[in-house]
């Protein structure tokens, strides 16, 4: 395992989800309480902007009363004592992998840590609540939305996320559904050069659980720091 150079990895909801942070799409998930498309789209935030903004601010609230479990503070520490490259791309909207210890996160659907300025484009760290009478501290305008990705929406850092699969020599998906895409076809697109290593580390076979060359399943926060000392020879 120590040979790997350049290691990337994808994590998804059921990482988070060992910490206690409502998942979307299981059993009693947030989209059973609430529909994406008045929660997660533009049209929606058009359509009800104040249902939308109380949304996020519960979700930012709730970051609070959880904690980072052994599934982030692993990966951080193969971060810092790995030899070679880590990438981390994470679904995930919560700080958790931050929190963890982990530095330099690809948040590809966006932070909820963060409001974006629809005026001005800036982007703000903001851990309180905010609605659409709050101003944005750049530009003054009261325009700002949460820094989320929208179903819709284009995904953020693609190009640099390409760049990242396109020399890993392990590719590795923690807690993912393989149901989303593009998340969903990154193990595709690093079997095409057929020179990685993919695995995947689930709490059940994904839907794409056939595309890897191997298969963990099980609770994240166990199989992580147990597939991190073997990456770290311990």
């Amino acid at each position: 395992m120590a040979k790997f150079d350049h290691i990337v990895i994808l994590t998804g909801a059921g990482v988070s989800a060992e910490s206690g942070v409502a998942t979307f799409r299981d059993a009693g998930g947030l989209w059973e309480q609430h529909r994406i498309e008045d929660v997660a789209t533009p049209e929606g935030f058009q359509r009800n902007p104040a249902l939308v903004y109380d949304f996020y601010n519960q979700r930012r609230a709730k970051l609070g009363t959880v904690e980072p479990n052994g599934a982030h503070t692993a990966l951080a520490r193969l971060q810092a004592e790995h030899n070679g490259r880590v990438t981390l791309i994470t679904q995930n909207v919560d700080n958790l992998h931050e929190r963890g210890g982990f530095s330099g996160v690809m948040h590809m659907h966006g932070e909820l840590t963060k409001a974006r300025c629809m005026a001005c484009a800036s982007v703000h760290q903001w851990m309180d609540a905010f609605d659409g009478a709050t101003p944005c501290p750049t530009c003054t305008h009261t325009a700002l939305r949460p820094h989320i990705v929208w179903f819709g929406e284009m995904p953020f850092h693609m190009d640099m996320i390409a760049d990242a699969l396109g020399d890993a020599d392990l590719f590795i998906s923690i807690g993912t559904s393989g149901n989303v895409y593009p998340a969903a076809g990154f193990v595709q697109e690093v079997r095409a050069r057929g020179a990685a290593h993919t695995v995947e580390i689930n709490l059940e076979p994904s839907a794409g659980a056939s595309l890897f060359a191997e298969c963990r399943h099980g609770p994240a926060a166990t199989l992580v720091p147990d597939f991190v000392d073997e990456i770290l020879g311990d």
